[in-house]
């Protein structure tokens, strides 16, 4: 295969995906909840439990989303897309981290997980041939340990808040890189 071919292959998914902007929106939604979750009266344990519960909701909600948007789940002939699939569960394998970070150290969970969560963006950059998710995923990573750094627990929910921003930007420039790539 040539780069040529490879490169008309990451287009391909990048268009009929449009980007994973479906996966993106329900993050969006996913990390709204979980900042309120933040403002909230409860342990940073609690919290940080409610926190993983929501994650469940991911793929209904990016299923819902994937049919509001119109983008394709499944690339048929395109031997790329299982990594897509793979990219994602490669995430699974840090869940150890959040569960001893929510049994030792609760009040840094919300950061953890908002490091996992923009690490794990980087190599779509390759895959949609998308530079957006690496710029994003690094600056979530070291903004969130910025705000960690700097923020009381009391006061963690802001890193939720910077996430959601961070969420919102990247669904719009991966929004319009479709757009960009769709006339092709």
């Amino acid at each position: 295969m040539t780069q040529e071919e490879l490169n008309k292959l990451k287009i391909e998914l990048s268009v009929k995906a449009k980007n994973g902007l479906d996966f993106i929106l329900s993050g969006t939604v996913i990390w709204c909840a979980i900042t309120i979750i933040w403002t909230l009266d409860f342990t940073s344990y609690s919290k940080s439990v409610f926190t993983f519960m929501l994650s469940g909701l991911m793929l209904p909600l990016a299923f819902g989303f994937s049919k509001l948007i119109k983008s394709q789940w499944k690339v048929a002939n395109n031997p790329l897309q299982p990594l897509g699939l793979w990219l994602n569960l490669a995430q699974l394998f840090y869940f150890p981290f959040l569960i001893l970070i929510i049994t030792s150290i609760p009040d840094y969970f919300l950061f953890g997980y908002v490091v996992i969560t923009g690490a794990h963006f980087f190599p779509y950059a390759w895959y949609y041939k998308e530079s957006g998710f690496a710029v994003l995923g690094g600056i979530i990573s070291f903004g969130s340990l910025f705000l960690t750094l700097y923020l009381a627990p009391e006061h963690q929910y802001w890193i939720g808040v910077y996430m959601v921003f961070c969420l919102l930007i990247l669904a719009l420039r991966l929004y319009t890189s479709y757009q960009k790539r769709k006339k092709y």
